[in-house]
């Protein structure tokens, strides 16, 4: 059985090559993308198992989008074939400073936001697992998919499965008013949350003079046990600083910093998540902390949302072995 089991959705992503504008291309690159599945295909890079949870559209692309998840190593047992709804898509503008990248979603209706309490034998799925990672985006996708997130919880905690959740607010899917009631009912449930200090101000009203205290607000209001937030400086578009932050139990650890040369930044706080869990799953905030950073910097080298990376590249990072060609 896997160590991490995933829900959420994967879209086809659509990118015009070169720069292009979308009004101007004649042709479009092909990946997928989601931000559970990105997270659960890290920890598979990083030795661990991992099994997501979803629904499909029968058809040529959900079988498209199943492939390549089997392609990663990420387990595809417990996703459902659906006849009702579709696959999401979205499109994405790669830009160049001063011209930021952009996003176009068309997702409505996917099968996954189709899905309802009931619809998973969740006790089944969560049999041997260690941890459970969702993200607000999975809960921002309907009605019934956030019964979905909420029922997999309790199943989870039921199971003594730990919970990692992503906050992720997407303002394109969800008002801030019913993000900020749903989270409110699934955070209570979380172990360990991924949330920007935006984020928690925006949804929350919660502020703090640095991290370390907004995430004390965060365990304050809502009980999780360790808070994780990305660190990034964006001089450019094209290259950032990049480092991850934690807190838990009245501490507050930081990783390595990062100088990233960006090829694709999408995904990259997913593989952050990977290396949290990863380190989480050993009982090592720090560690998790100090995987996560390296993954997530990495992750901007990879075109895609996927993060086709070794262990050993992640560990050559953080040991800063530099960028010597390897022979």
């Amino acid at each position: 059985m896997p160590d991490i089991v995933a829900f959420g959705e994967v879209m086809v992503r659509l990118a015009p090559p070169h720069f292009q504008r979308l009004e101007q291309a004649r042709s479009l690159d092909l990946e997928i993308g989601g931000a559970e599945l990105n997270t659960a295909a890290g920890l598979v890079r990083l030795g661990r198992s991992a099994a997501w949870v979803s629904r499909l559209p029968d058809n040529a692309l959900g079988k498209l989008v199943a492939n390549r998840v089997r392609e990663i190593g990420v387990s595809d047992q417990f996703v459902q074939f659906a006849e009702d709804g579709r696959c999401g898509l979205y499109f994405l503008e790669f830009g160049a400073s001063p011209r930021a990248s952009s996003i176009l979603y068309d997702r409505k209706d996917s099968s996954v936001a189709r899905a309802h309490r009931g619809m998973f034998d969740w006790s089944a799925i969560f049999r041997g697992a260690k941890w459970f990672h969702v993200s607000g985006i999975a809960a921002a996708l309907s009605p019934g998919a956030a019964e979905v997130v909420d029922e997999a919880m309790h199943a989870a905690r039921d199971a003594g499965v730990k919970v990692c959740m992503d906050l992720n607010y997407r303002s394109k899917l969800w008002a801030k008013d019913h993000a900020a009631e749903v989270m409110g009912i699934l955070l209570p449930q979380v172990d360990a949350l991924i949330a920007s200090e935006a984020d928690a101000e925006h949804l929350f009203g919660i502020t703090g003079a640095d991290f370390t205290e907004v995430a004390e607000g965060l365990v304050e209001k809502f009980g999780v046990s360790t808070v994780v937030g990305t660190r990034r400086e964006a001089s450019l578009v094209w290259r950032n600083r990049f480092a991850a932050v934690g807190y838990s139990a009245g501490q507050t650890y930081e990783s390595a910093w990062y100088e990233v040369e960006i090829v694709d930044r999408l995904g990259a706080g997913d593989a952050l998540a990977a290396g949290l869990i990863h380190g989480l799953i050993d009982g090592d905030l720090k560690k998790g902390l100090d995987y996560g950073a390296a993954m997530g910097a990495l992750k901007h080298t990879v075109p895609g949302d996927l993060p086709w990376l070794t262990k050993d590249e992640v560990e050559a990072a953080m040991q800063g072995q530099g960028l010597r060609i390897k022979r």
